[in-house]
């Protein structure tokens, strides 16, 4: 289907939920991979109006995910902040510097920033978590929570913390949900 097709499809004007305001019902903010298989919404049992979706490729935590989280944090009243990695995602399939040296030979420079590729999608959250739990940027008493989303049965195990708490060993995953992978939420 062209671009033209698809765009012929859409509604216009497009639905809109009235009565909904900026800051996010839940108070929550999701990081996720920008994939077009997942419904964020929808993995964590929510609706249009509950959190901020905030996307990019391999949901990783740069700087412009922590601007969007301030922003989301000090100006629309969310505290808490959901990470989550998936499996068969596409930044598992190649590395930063082959990225690097492919868009340098194509395009004659280098990228002024670094993809973001991992190998261990648990290991991904977990770094993501520390960076999101020592920003300056974000509030003090956030509270950042990671997952791990299962494309092929719907699991969302939530990635324990480096450091073990009470009942849970480093490294540890705890299953949350069974989520519908088929869901038609945005986000």
């Amino acid at each position: 289907m062209s671009l033209d097709e698809m765009l012929s499809r859409r509604p216009n004007p497009a639905g809109v939920v009235r009565n909904l305001d900026a800051r996010p019902i839940e108070r929550v903010a999701i990081v996720t991979c920008m994939d077009a298989r997942i419904a964020a919404f929808g993995v964590f049992g929510l609706r249009l109006g509950d959190a901020h979706i905030i996307r990019n490729a391999g949901g990783v935590v740069t700087s412009d995910v922590i601007r969007s989280l301030a922003i989301s944090q000090r100006k629309l009243g969310t505290r808490n902040i959901l990470l989550m990695a998936h499996s068969g995602c596409g930044m598992l399939s190649f590395t930063d510097d082959e990225f690097i040296a492919e868009l340098a030979e194509e395009t004659g420079q280098p990228p002024t920033w670094r993809p973001g590729t991992f190998s261990d999608p648990i290991q991904h959250v977990r770094h993501g978590m520390q960076q999101l739990r020592t920003s300056p940027f974000l509030v003090a008493d956030t509270t950042v929570r990671g997952f791990v989303f299962d494309l092929h049965t719907g699991a969302v195990d939530e990635v324990a913390d480096e450091v073990p708490g009470p009942g849970r060993r480093s490294g540890q995953r705890q299953p949350l949900v069974q989520a519908a992978t088929t869901s038609s939420s945005d986000g």
